[in-house]
């Protein structure tokens, strides 16, 4: 009885240490987005906005928000 405690613990704690790394990835990912040119943000309906201290951004219509060059 105590052994298979001791494995549901080790099997739970090697899925949520998958799942974390896969969501770290994940997060990564999504925070590194691509440059976008003025002209192509405003073809593709977006807004050009000013960020305070980091230059220009491009929000786009489904929220994201991409870096002009």
């Amino acid at each position: 009885m105590r052994m298979r405690r001791i494995l549901g613990l080790a099997l739970a704690a090697a899925t949520l240490a998958g799942v974390s790394a896969v969501g770290a990835v994940s997060a990564g990912a999504a925070a590194s987005s691509p440059n976008i040119s003025r002209d192509d943000c405003t073809a593709a309906g977006g807004q050009i906005i000013s960020r305070p201290y980091a230059g220009y951004a491009c929000a786009l219509p489904d929220g994201t928000t991409q870096a002009i060059t």
